[in-house]
């Protein structure tokens, strides 16, 4: 066997324990959590790691009452799509402005909406709070809505333009002579060409706007706007006695997500991959 072939060999091995390595450390806590959300609080006190001899379902009845979980889980469904939808829409149509359009100032746009990738919610979250408090948007859901739709604006926008650029010019074209306005143009041309992308915007905004904990907190104070992130954040004051319901909650945070990222991940990294960064 030659020098390069055993290398080869050593080099697939050292991967492949890495890879089994990092899955292991990923998948060991969530399946820990998993079966833990079904042990009374005593037993995982006992012992931590112990397997449940018998399923206590009671802990998720109690999360679920207890912390207002079903109102929460409303909350973020609603947030999360009503966002998304209009954060990809948007991105999509300034994309095709700053793509197609050749005018003086589209550059100087596209830098201004690459700055905003440069912020972060931390940087300026006391100035939002107090300029929402002034104009009377907190404890709204719009106050909530419109840092979700800034915040996700910049990185959609440049997926969106990056993938636009390299469209062929032929069938806009062919749409305008046709006599369609621009408006139809983007509707019926670019938007149906644009789907690998346009998958990859709502999938990766709807997992940011689902795990989004700090704009929420921040900006509401009343349970009947408050997201599950933050209503599991509850479990761990007052309730963190009971570890059972903690985990549980826990569970139900973030099984969607899971089950989400499961099933559309091939559609996230294809338009990444292929489509995302095209151009």
């Amino acid at each position: 066997m030659s020098s390069r072939n055993q290398f080869n060999i050593l080099w697939r091995t050292l991967a492949y324990i890495t890879m089994i390595g990092f899955t292991v450390l990923t998948m060991g806590p969530l399946i820990w959590l998993l079966y833990s959300s079904f042990k009374p609080h005593p037993v995982i006190v006992r012992n931590i790691f112990s397997f449940p001899t018998e399923f206590y379902i009671e802990n998720y009845t109690k999360a679920w009452s207890l912390g207002n979980l079903g109102v929460y889980s409303l909350n973020s469904i609603f947030f999360s799509v009503t966002a998304t939808f209009i954060t990809t829409i948007l991105a999509l149509a300034a994309g095709y402005g700053l793509a197609k359009f050749g005018y003086r100032i589209s550059g100087p746009i596209y830098l201004f909406f690459m700055m905003g990738l440069l912020l972060t919610p931390h940087a300026i979250l006391v100035p939002l709070f107090v300029m929402e408090t002034k104009l009377g948007l907190d404890n709204t859901r719009i106050g909530v809505l419109l840092p979700y739709i800034a915040f996700r604006f910049p990185f959609l926008v440049y997926l969106a333009t990056s993938f636009i650029r390299g469209l062929p010019k032929e069938l806009e074209e062919a749409g305008i002579i046709d006599g369609a306005s621009y408006l139809k143009v983007f509707w019926y041309v670019i938007l149906p060409m644009a789907r690998p992308v346009a998958a990859t915007m709502l999938i990766f905004c709807f997992l940011t706007n689902w795990n989004d904990f700090v704009f929420v907190f921040v900006l509401t104070s009343k349970v009947s706007l408050r997201t599950l992130p933050v209503g599991i954040n509850a479990f761990a004051g007052g309730m963190t006695r009971d570890y059972g319901m903690q985990f549980a909650a826990l569970v139900i945070g973030t099984l969607p997500m899971i089950i989400f990222y499961t099933l559309f991940h091939r559609r996230l990294a294809q338009g990444f991959a292929s489509g995302a960064l095209k151009g």
